[in-house]
């Protein structure tokens, strides 16, 4: 797999293309990831992670699309939801679904893994055939959500700007501890503890403790 340019090299080909092999008895032929820009709007999507690469450009489109985004999420809308892309007026289509088709495929399963301040993670399987009732979507659903863990992992240490040392000072202060505390945990001084804070606010571009602990949330980090 080929990873879009915004974040480090790492190697989620095994864990995409083994999830995807297990699930060709559905006709899934294809992944992706969407998840939050922390650096930017709450609207704005990221393609983290897409098997086969060659649908870059369909999988940008989706996440540059306003479907499924925030407002979905603002409209306390289902956390999965499963679509016949095919269906749809072709004028209503819009692009991503108007490239999908375009590549063969007819059918959509999106998986939502909630964030803070609502952001989410995005999990969608494309499938070349229509699926006749919930059953197939349904078990898709549950393929996505055991699979998770591991593939938030991978995208974790892929995009993680921090040191080993700045992630444990904020994964403290995501659990409520003070700077002393957490020093005496670490058996570090509280001076350290705050440096560590300091850099990992400058990394993630906020000006607080508790803004970084959200943006680290955002990275799959925390």
């Amino acid at each position: 797999m080929q990873l879009p340019a915004n974040f480090d090299s790492v190697c989620l080909d095994g864990i995409m293309s083994d999830w995807l092999s297990a699930l060709g008895e559905f006709s899934v032929e294809a992944l992706v990831v969407l998840g939050p820009d922390p650096f930017a709007g709450q609207e704005s999507r990221l393609v983290l992670a897409l098997h086969p690469p060659r649908l870059l450009e369909a999988a940008q489109a989706l996440a540059a699309s306003q479907d499924f985004g925030a407002p979905w999420r603002d409209s306390d809308a289902p956390l999965v939801a499963w679509q016949d892309i095919s269906r749809a007026a072709f004028g209503d289509l819009g692009r991503w679904r108007r490239l999908w088709l375009a590549h063969g495929f007819q059918s959509v399963v999106r998986i939502a893994f909630p964030l803070t301040v609502g952001r989410a993670f995005e999990c969608y399987l494309f499938s070349a055939r229509q699926w006749p009732d919930r059953t197939e979507p349904s078990q898709l659903a549950w393929s996505a959500l055991n699979i998770w863990p591991l593939v938030k992992r991978a995208l974790a240490q892929a995009r993680n700007p921090l040191s080993p040392r700045e992630l444990e000072c904020l994964d403290l202060a995501f659990q409520g501890m003070t700077a002393r505390k957490t020093g005496d945990m670490l058996a570090c001084s509280e001076r350290t503890v705050n440096f560590h804070l300091a850099n990992a606010m400058n990394k993630l571009k906020v000006d607080n403790k508790m803004a970084a602990v959200q943006r680290a949330c955002w990275f799959g980090l925390i």
